[in-house]
């Protein structure tokens, strides 16, 4: 065939078949974007939100089916499934209530003339985004593209096409003209086409820090706008203060939600040494009373990986690690069961006594393996936090002793997110993105809303 097949990660069955789109096809779809966009920009931005506050309620009304898709599709556990979709909800909620004044005209008094700064929608821009999370990453580019006028050409993970098709139809349920969120299956070919067709004004990207080079130089050849959200390696630093279980078992969280793939999630657990032994222990004991199986169950805490090639992607990267010397302190394949053998099942892995000089501290570790690391002191905390070809998002957890010093140290941390005693999260409200290798750009908030915005000067004399 002609196309590809989504896979259910559990016990490897056959989902669904989609065959790619036809060059004809595409040119049809990129056309009618088009024609969407001279017709969008037209309306104002409180009518594009009172469309945006009606999809929250499609989420809402579909949650279930929604949720289930999900799970079966890349193997996420069902009540982080269901929490993903009422987050989608959520964003439109937020984005209809705030896109107005953050998107409206602003006045420069400049002596004698009267000054504007105007945000003018650009056109349709290009999203590509993965399979961990299929709803939310789709929905936290659009709802800030659409708002500001400008449509929506998805290409979607292969992994999670069934969602894909679900966004699609929620879009038309909820009003929206065919052009405005339309949805494209091609081979990397015609990915290039789309990027430099001169219908697309721009591209967003999340996805690893490999395709976002290549898609951003097709950008940046075409002189096109782009932003990518990649890898990242995020960093929780732990101050010797801390409540050592509550910060143990938020680091449980913070590392394995998702089966580990989340790309702001902890993955290197940078800890004082005064108490590295002692974290150490509670944290393992917490990381034994995970629950592992079928996604689809209530009781489930990690699902599988989304694919077999990833979880032996992942089983390589800690053998690596553990040849230059890290410790296997749980997890592994010592740990493996056997009925878990049909699926891309992982089991959560403990490494200990990583250093700078093994994989699991370079590279992203996208699965369920944790890597501590000992620390001289919060300073060495910090230099081996910025040790990182990654900058995405950190953390930072202390006692309230200590709190002052946390804040100074964020001033150093090299990433876009950097969070005091709390796990790394995205909401509407602020904003999401990295530094270095982690890409560059902003989604969600008001620099969300204006990342693909003429910010066009109006003078007035």
């Amino acid at each position: 065939m002609n196309g590809t097949s989504t896979i259910n990660p559990v016990d490897g069955t056959i989902l669904g078949r989609f065959p790619f789109d036809s060059e004809a096809a595409l040119e049809e779809k990129l056309e009618l974007a088009h024609e969407a966009f001279l017709q969008w920009r037209e309306e104002s931005v409180e009518r594009r939100c009172e469309r945006l506050k009606k999809l929250g309620s499609v989420f809402r009304k579909n949650l279930e089916p929604m949720a289930q898709m999900v799970s079966r599709e890349m193997g996420k556990p069902i009540r982080q499934s269901r929490a993903e979709v009422e987050k989608c909800a959520s964003l439109c909620d937020w984005v209809s209530i705030n896109a107005p004044a953050f998107l409206a005209d602003e006045e420069i008094d400049f002596k004698t003339a009267r000054v504007q700064v105007c945000y003018r929608p650009l056109g349709p821009v290009f999203t590509v985004m993965p399979w961990n999370f299929p709803f939310w990453q789709v929905m936290r580019a659009a709802a800030s593209l659409l708002a500001g006028g400008n449509p929506v050409v998805l290409k979607h993970a292969s992994q999670v096409l069934g969602c894909a098709h679900m966004l699609t139809e929620a879009f038309r349920e909820a009003g929206f003209e065919p052009g405005l969120f339309t949805h494209v299956h091609v081979d990397h070919k015609l990915s290039e086409k789309i990027i430099s067709d001169r219908r697309i004004v721009g591209v967003t990207v999340t996805g690893s820090t490999g395709a976002g080079r290549k898609i951003s130089a097709l950008a940046g050849a075409s002189l096109k706008k782009s932003v990518l959200e990649l890898g990242g390696s995020d960093a929780f630093i732990v101050l010797k203060d801390c409540d050592i279980d509550f910060v143990a078992g938020e680091a449980v969280t913070a590392r394995f939600q998702n089966t580990g793939q989340v790309c702001i999630a902890a993955k290197r657990f940078i800890i004082e040494e005064a108490i590295f032994d002692s974290f150490r222990e509670a944290f393992v004991e917490k990381v034994k009373r995970l629950s592992i199986g079928d996604p689809l169950l209530e009781t489930s805490d990690l699902g599988p990986m989304a694919r077999h090639d990833l979880r032996d992607e992942l089983r390589l990267q800690v053998e690596k690690s553990i040849a230059l010397g890290a410790k296997l302190i749980f997890g592994g394949t010592k740990n493996e069961r056997q009925d878990l053998k049909p699926g891309s099942f992982f089991m959560p892995t403990v490494l200990s006594e990583v250093s700078p000089k093994m994989v699991s501290f370079n590279e992203e570790m996208f699965g369920p393996v944790a890597s501590l690391v000992r620390a001289k002191d919060h300073d060495h905390a910090m230099e081996l936090a910025n040790q990182s070809a990654f900058g995405l998002c950190g953390s930072i957890w202390c006692g309230p002793n200590s709190m002052e010093t946390a804040l100074e140290l964020t001033k150093r941390f090299e990433v876009g997110g950097a969070f005091i005693n709390k796990i790394p999260f995205t909401d509407p409200a602020f904003p999401v993105g990295g530094v270095k290798e982690s890409g560059f750009g902003r989604e969600l908030s008001g620099l969300g809303l204006r990342e693909f915005m003429n910010v066009q000067t109006v003078w007035r004399g």
